[in-house]
């Protein structure tokens, strides 16, 4: 009875363990099931609720006809859903697609980056909301959103997915950016009575970033490599 209940839980505890599919995983499901072609036309990747992964990725591909836009939802390692959005995605795709060659930063890593991030910033959450998109540079960003247990917001934070970089954040270090850390220049607001202030917020995004370059060599993870192994 007792070695009857023993094997039980060693074949029953790898499928309690699975995780959910990081990004990486749910765009080798679509270079699969739609070909390797369809991973060169990748406007958006979105995933919700993750904990610390999603259950679902929704992905937004460009149609090479130039017929608008797709979009495929691939779960439990299999397309689960694909359709034309109900109406039209603003603006032009041109720009807009995401070179996977660029890809150094999957959405596990992207976790790791982001949660570090928080914790400098004392930011609790509970989940994550994952955006992977092109910045206005056209380099692929993530764009990662902290929630509360009440599924409010607590924070979001943009990372370069090529080299790891922390560009942005809002609701966290009085929305500091890189910019803000590189013209790091006097001026009159610099000497008014909340220099003293601005100075730490600076100082502590610029060691966030610091530390965000060293957690990105630890997790970094290229794509090309990763969908060339199979």
């Amino acid at each position: 009875m007792w070695k009857f209940l023993g094997a039980l839980l060693v074949v029953a505890t790898p499928a309690f363990a699975q995780e959910n599919a990081t990004a990486y995983e749910a765009l080798r499901v679509v270079g699969s099931e739609l070909g390797r072609g369809a991973l060169n036309h990748v406007v958006s990747i979105n995933g919700v609720k993750g904990d610390p992964q999603p259950k679902k990725w929704k992905i937004i591909l460009e149609d090479p006809d130039g017929r608008g836009v797709r979009e495929v939802e691939v779960a439990n390692e299999k397309i689960d859903s694909q359709h034309r959005p109900g109406r039209s995605v603003a603006g032009s795709t041109e720009g807009a697609r995401i070179d996977t060659s660029q890809l150094n930063l999957d959405s596990s890593g992207a976790y790791e980056v982001a949660r570090h991030t928080a914790d400098l910033s004392h930011a609790n959450f509970a989940t994550v909301d994952y955006t992977l998109r092109t910045d206005e540079r056209g380099e692929p960003v993530w764009i990662i959103t902290l929630l509360g247990r009440s599924s409010r917001p607590v924070g979001t934070i943009h990372i370069g997915a090529m080299r790891g970089t922390v560009k942005r954040t809002e609701g966290m270090f009085a929305g500091a950016t890189m910019e803000d850390v590189e013209n790091d220049y006097d001026t009159d607001e610099e000497h008014g009575p909340f220099s003293s202030v601005k100075r730490r917020i600076k100082d502590t995004f610029r060691r966030t970033q610091e530390e965000a370059r060293g957690m990105f060599d630890r997790v970094k993870r290229s794509f090309s490599d990763f969908i060339n192994r199979g």
